[in-house]
């Protein structure tokens, strides 16, 4: 897993660390300690912690005029032990809401496992960006994540499957993927 580092091909255009208005401005990263793990499974350490001890992240772009953002994600996403939503609603999302951002691309081929706790943090954050005119996209997770998100109910809160499940992300400029997502959103919203 140490060889998996977040996508770094937009970093010419958005770098979350240098964004006075992100959670994560200031952060430093070495390119040679390894800091963080998934259980005993070091991980790159480009990767930004946030609370989780198995779940971690890289807000790849953000775009405050659109609204828009893209996360991916690495690790167990683990509400049931860990409480991963509380930390990522509170300390991750809230702050980009309070910036104007509605619009959420989460990116999950690497989210390995996923366990269900409450579902309190994901109603509100979907009910927070439907104010807005928001929503939360999920793209490219793995079929039995997927499958253990709707067996807990709570695939309610996301806009998932289809297209979202194949797309080739890494291709397009995060201008163009957004707009596909949120052409793919508008065709699920509207039927």
């Amino acid at each position: 897993m140490h060889t998996l580092e977040p996508f770094y091909n937009w970093r010419h255009r958005y770098m979350a660390e240098d964004d006075e208005r992100s959670s994560f401005f200031g952060s430093e990263h070495s390119e040679f300690e390894f800091t963080h793990a998934v259980y005993d499974h070091a991980i790159h350490p480009q990767w930004d912690e946030f609370g989780s001890e198995t779940l971690y992240l890289k807000v790849l772009y953000m775009d405050y005029e659109e609204g828009s953002v893209i996360i991916e994600f690495i690790g167990e996403w683990n509400d049931l032990l860990g409480n991963d939503i509380m930390f990522l609603k509170r300390d991750i999302i809230e702050p980009m809401m309070t910036h104007g951002i509605s619009k959420f691309i989460l990116i999950g081929e690497n989210v390995l496992n996923f366990h269900a706790g409450d579902e309190e943090y994901y109603s509100e954050w979907f009910d927070e960006a439907n104010e807005s005119d928001g929503w939360i996209a999920l793209l490219n997770f793995r079929e039995h994540v997927r499958d253990d998100l709707k067996a807990a109910n709570i695939d309610q809160y996301f806009l998932l499957g289809g297209q979202l499940d194949q797309m080739d992300w890494r291709t397009f400029e995060p201008e163009d993927l957004m707009a596909r997502v949120q052409s793919a959103v508008q065709r699920r919203l509207s039927a």
